[in-house]
């Protein structure tokens, strides 16, 4: 979805508990709605292979390009029906290439992908890195656009980009100089559709999205012969949780060990979700793991009063703050004394730049729609939830909460216009067809967060943690950015150090800040990092280091 969507579904503020109805949604998803999918696609197009370079870190790099479908049955039964090419065998139940009514068919998923593989290489000793963004409902147009592939979306700056023409251009940072490159769309997105009755169902859920994901994988890495490569997954946003399922169910029920695990603007734990925190009350974690991401805003925009010098220090400040003395106070509820709220309010004033009086009312509780909305109240400016350092005029300035995302609307007509040219103009792939960066708005609410029985806060925590101790050898990368207010980035690391994992396994584990926001790459500094940070730990996990 970007990475989270852009508005919360009925059911997922109901399954969740935590998230109101009219705020974001977790993901990376775009402003742009979607138009529905057709209810009997046409068969898939035919895999389509161009060719292509790109210059790396000074390696000339010749590649293809590989864009197609694998269909994936609801379940591990069902999609053993499907041939090594993807498609139904012949007199199977899924042979439904051209189905009638797709009410009367079994549930499939045809879910498309672009591969990027580097010539002459051997499978055994290059690795091969699947990428996904999250939503829940989100193409993979982001990182597919943006991050580490061949091309990338020129972004720079921090404001709204002019109206096309938008400019592509090689990636001189794209991951291909270390790994083979998959981009994902999850079920129902981008040139991929749902087939069958009740498919939404069979595939719109934290579960059935997980086993969906795994049988692409396991489908992939057999139709392409890279069994025996080094295997790394890199989701986004949602698409963490999405890995921490996903590699719970590769080791446990595929027989595939990871080599690592690239997690980017994590969330394990939605009952540390900013966004809903108001309506969970007595749950106060989500407050103190946001409290250093409105730091860095105030720190950024220079609404402190008075500025530290550098970032990092000043962040490790609020942390043990956060953690401590902000911690305690909230955990005292209405027994807190005046006088201990007062000197809170001040400390809390002076990190984040909020009035003391506005801090007092909100009872030292502020969610990120309320900071978004009244961090630069005076101006009536709204900041970016995805990306704090950009800013909009505010749609209503009366507003409790912020009422769009700056950030989103700065950027994702550039993705979506740029994603849908190059496909046709450069894969040679959609002529005719319709690329859907999400799933329709007027379906979203048929997401299931039920886990594994419990539909009471969703936590994925323990699937990293499972993964890992059945496969201690699991590396583990964390990327986020101090700008980022749909998933802070101290409610991550918070997430990791508290994985249910022996002491010995923590060193498996990783991390790296960016200053930027939710996706770290639209800033041209950060995307080198990211490439440099994330290609030095594919060498290290390959290596076994």
């Amino acid at each position: 979805m970007h990475p989270f969507r852009c508005l919360i579904r009925g059911a997922f503020a109901a399954s969740l508990l935590v998230l109101p109805a009219a705020v974001h949604a977790i993901d990376d998803t775009p402003a742009a709605k979607a138009p529905a999918p057709e209810m009997t696609p046409e068969p898939p197009v035919a895999d389509v292979i161009t060719q292509g370079s790109v210059d790396v870190k000074g390696q000339h790099i010749l590649y293809t390009a590989t864009v197609g479908i694998i269909t994936v049955g609801a379940n591990d039964t069902q999609d053993g029906q499907l041939g090594m090419d993807g498609k139904p065998l012949p007199g199977s139940e899924l042979a439904i290439s051209e189905p009638k009514d797709a009410k009367d068919t079994p549930p499939v998923a045809r879910m498309f992908y672009v591969a990027y593989f580097k010539k002459d290489a051997k499978a055994e000793e290059r690795p091969i890195t699947f990428f996904y963004n999250g939503g829940p409902g989100s193409s993979t147009v982001w990182l597919h656009m943006g991050s580490l592939g061949p091309k990338h979306v020129v972004t720079s700056g921090d404001q709204h980009l002019p109206a096309a023409p938008y400019k592509l251009v090689d990636n001189a940072n794209s991951l291909l100089d270390v790994s083979d490159l998959v981009f994902i769309d999850a079920p129902g997105t981008g040139f991929g559709r749902l087939i069958g009755k009740d498919a939404q169902k069979a595939f719109w859920g934290v579960d059935e999205d997980g086993g969906a994901f795994a049988r692409f994988i396991a489908r992939f890495i057999t139709k392409y012969s890279r069994w025996n490569s080094p295997k790394f997954v890199f989701g986004e946003s949602y698409g963490t949780t999405r890995s921490a399922v996903l590699a719970k169910i590769l080791e446990e029920k595929k027989s595939i060990d990871l080599n690592g695990v690239i997690l980017l603007s994590q969330i394990f734990n939605f009952n540390t979700f900013i966004d809903g925190a108001k309506t969970n009350p007595g749950v106060d974690l989500p407050y103190v793991l946001a409290l250093p991401t409105f730091a860095a805003t105030a720190w950024y925009h220079k609404k402190l009063p008075q500025q530290p010098a550098a970032l990092e220090p000043f962040l490790k400040e609020v942390e043990e703050f956060a953690l401590g003395a902000f911690s305690h106070a909230l955990a005292q509820g209405t027994d807190l004394s005046d006088s201990e709220k007062q000197s809170v309010a001040e400390k809390m004033h002076s990190y984040t730049g909020l009035p003391v009086a506005y801090l007092l009312k909100a009872n030292l509780r502020v969610s990120g729609g309320e900071f978004e909305k009244t961090f630069q109240d005076e101006t009536d400016q709204t900041i970016g939830r995805y990306d704090a350092r950009f800013t909009g005029p505010s749609i209503n300035p009366l507003s409790e909460n912020a009422d769009y995302d700056p950030q989103s609307v700065a950027i994702s007509s550039a993705y979506v216009s740029l994603l849908n040219d190059y496909m046709r103009r450069d894969l040679k792939y959609g002529e005719g067809q319709t690329y859907l960066p999400e799933i329709p708005e007027s379906d979203g609410g048929n997401w299931s967060f039920k886990h594994e029985g419990n539909f009471i806060g969703l936590n994925v925590s323990s699937d990293l943690a499972d993964a890992m101790k059945t496969n201690p050898r699991l590396k583990v990368m964390l990327n986020g950015g101090y700008y980022d207010m749909a998933t802070p980035f101290f409610g991550a690391e918070y997430e990791e150090k508290h994985l249910p994992i022996p002491q010995s396994l923590a060193k498996n584990i990783e991390y790296s800040w960016y200053e930027s926001g939710h996706m770290v790459y639209v800033r041209d500094e950060c995307l080198q990092q990211l490439h440099d940070r994330v290609a030095a730990f594919i060498k290290s996990a390959q290596s076994g280091d």
